[in-house]
């Protein structure tokens, strides 16, 4: 027991001393301190680069959006042809190149 007391005094006695050290050696004066990171400035380090990046980003990001709703919405609006040979058959009516029999007999054929 009296083993254990010295163990637990030692350890209480090094973290009492250690203490403070260890705290002061975590502290760093010779970069920023207390104050502003150089890299939150605009014209830090990385600072500009970083927001030109950010901006680029979001450019793209909004675009491609933007570009897609304009795409799905004219895939939307196209109009699609259900039957092309039955369309052919149709304007070869209209032109006179067949006659009305022709074009009844082979739109029968097609449906």
């Amino acid at each position: 027991m009296a083993r254990d007391g010295r163990w637990v005094s030692t350890v209480a006695g090094l973290v009492t001393l250690l203490g403070p050290a260890v705290a002061a050696a975590q502290e760093r004066p010779h970069e920023w301190g207390w104050g502003m990171h150089p890299m939150w400035g605009v014209w830090g380090a990385w600072g500009l680069g970083m927001m030109l990046m950010m901006l680029v980003f979001w450019g793209v990001v909004i675009v491609g959006i933007v570009l897609a709703i304009r795409w799905l919405v004219s895939q939307r609006n196209e109009p699609r042809s259900s039957d092309s040979a039955l369309d052919i058959l149709r304007q070869r009516y209209a032109r006179g190149d067949i006659s009305k029999e022709e074009f009844d007999a082979k739109k029968r054929d097609l449906t």
